[in-house]
């Protein structure tokens, strides 16, 4: 699975490499719901119109979407405009919430999370 697709040269050295080796790896298109410059991401006002490119242009089959919203900011209004934004590039997947809020991003319609903070701790600070 890619969770991280968030430009076109993302998406044209995918569709290549998948021709290429005969696999297509699970999809999603990463949304940067907070507009945040240190994160990567498709603008949410551009994100119908780059999933519909990736599948029209590339040949890509997106499945879902993925954010990880601002720590400042509330996450229910991320993980709301996250699923606005599915449905109307017409996926069904959402990958939203990690160990601190995944509840709250399972009841507005997260289809996975990552948790990987619960499991293995916090990550060493360097």
């Amino acid at each position: 699975m890619i969770e991280t697709l968030d430009r076109e040269r993302l998406a044209a050295a995918l569709a290549k490499a998948m021709v290429k080796a005969g696999r297509c790896p699970r999809l999603y298109v990463q949304v940067n719901t907070g507009r945040e410059t240190q994160k990567s991401g498709i603008d949410p006002a551009e994100a119908a119109t780059f999933v519909a490119r990736c599948r029209t242009e590339h040949g890509l089959e997106i499945e879902g979407l993925m954010c990880i919203p601002p720590e400042a900011e509330p996450a229910s209004l991320h993980f709301a405009l996250l699923a606005k934004l599915a449905r109307e590039c017409g996926v069904e997947e959402l990958s939203m919430g990690m160990s601190a809020d995944y509840p709250l991003a399972i009841r507005l319609g997260a289809t996975s999370v990552r948790v990987g903070s619960a499991l293995f701790g916090a990550r060493p600070t360097a």
